[in-house]
């Protein structure tokens, strides 16, 4: 147990503080996306919700080496897409870096393989440690960009009980960030995208804490793997999106799990700190338009609540032209069809449809 640690310990002393979240390797082999943390070596550690480690390559043999950075035990899912084409999820147990061999049956000379971290930033960090293909540079394209702030709703949690059902396994086996809403949408409109999201968290509360004992999107959205650790790395802010979408509220509203104890909503503490987040985000992306939305797990009395402090927000820098007027998108009500009251991958689909147009139109408008 003792040379575990130590090996972990060793890995995380060799990153290379380098968090862009669109970047190369030097030999221009890899590309990276999302929140990440690059290494010395060509090795990353994906963080984030659909974090992505890229690469093209010649031939019909190829393998990829993964494992689990984390000191606890758990397990944790990639996904994988080959030529463009959605080939299914990679389960990496604890332990040692594992190889994985990757099933290639088109006859075309070259192929590019994107690896996608499945599951959320608070799921655990899974480490790309290399691949056996003859690798060849590969391209990619500057698009308009897109961030997406947000709870376990954003990170297409619970969204996926085709492999586990919903009353098995665990909060993990559930998840399915290559086809939440915010990357499809994207990959339909031709944009790249951040995802910067944590399960049960909020602007002022969270699910099921009053900002006793968690910490809330503001405390952690600093920090490159979303968490309020010191010893982790800063983040860098060097993807400046053109839009940054911000979807929180879901958990402030919520009435908690019953047994620990919930204070009534408090729309002041939720405005105040709205404004003062999309201040700090403005401060390092000071180009960004800015998108707040509803729920669509939230309704009733308290969707009108919901809709008036959104508002409110959005007039407290109505007076403010540095920036673009700040926009507000209404999703429509949802029935949710996932585990534990979420959006399934096939309600993820409607939240993109009605969502895409949107954010298409404001990113012609730039």
């Amino acid at each position: 147990m003792f040379l575990k640690k130590i090996a972990v310990l060793i890995s995380f002393l060799l990153i290379s503080v380098i968090s862009n979240a669109q970047t190369q390797n030097s030999n221009k082999t890899f590309l990276y996306q999302g929140r990440v943390d690059q290494l010395q070596n060509d090795q990353v550690i994906l963080i984030g919700t659909a974090s992505s480690v890229s690469f093209n390559f010649i031939g019909n043999k190829c393998s990829i080496s993964l494992q689990i950075v984390d000191s606890y035990e758990h397990h944790n899912y990639v996904q994988l897409v080959l030529d463009g084409k959605y080939i299914g999820k990679i389960r990496i147990e604890k332990g040692a870096v594992q190889s994985f061999p990757i099933k290639v049956t088109s006859n075309k000379k070259e192929h590019r393989l994107e690896i996608y971290k499945n599951t959320e930033a608070h799921s655990g960090n899974i480490l790309f440690a290399g691949t056996t293909a003859k690798l060849i540079p590969i391209s990619f394209k500057k698009k308009k960009k897109i961030e997406f702030i947000g709870d376990s709703i954003t990170c297409g949690a619970a969204s996926d009980p085709s492999d586990v059902p919903c009353d098995k396994g665990e909060y993990m086996d559930h998840h399915n960030g290559y086809y939440a809403y915010g990357p499809t949408l994207s990959r339909a409109i031709g944009a790249d995208y951040l995802m910067s999201c944590v399960s049960g968290i909020g602007m002022y509360r969270n699910w099921n804490d009053e900002n006793k004992d968690e910490a809330i999107m503001p405390d952690v959205y600093p920090n490159l793997y979303l968490t309020k650790d010191a010893s982790k790395p800063r983040y860098d802010f060097a993807f400046q999106p053109d839009i940054i979408s911000i979807a929180l509220g879901t958990n402030d509203f919520s009435g908690g799990d019953g047994k620990k104890e919930r204070l009534p909503f408090n729309p002041e503490k939720y405005v105040s700190n709205y404004i003062d987040f999309i201040k700090m985000l403005y401060k390092h992306n000071p180009k960004a338009q800015i998108v707040i939305t509803n729920s669509p797990m939230v309704g009733g009395d308290k969707a009108l609540v919901f809709e008036d402090c959104l508002n409110k927000v959005k007039n407290a820098f109505a007076d403010d032209k540095s920036h673009k007027t700040i926009q507000i998108f209404k999703f429509k009500p949802m029935t949710p069809n996932g585990c534990s009251g979420h959006p399934d991958v096939a309600d993820h689909k409607v939240l993109a449809n009605e969502y895409a147009p949107f954010l298409k139109k404001l990113l012609n408008e730039k």
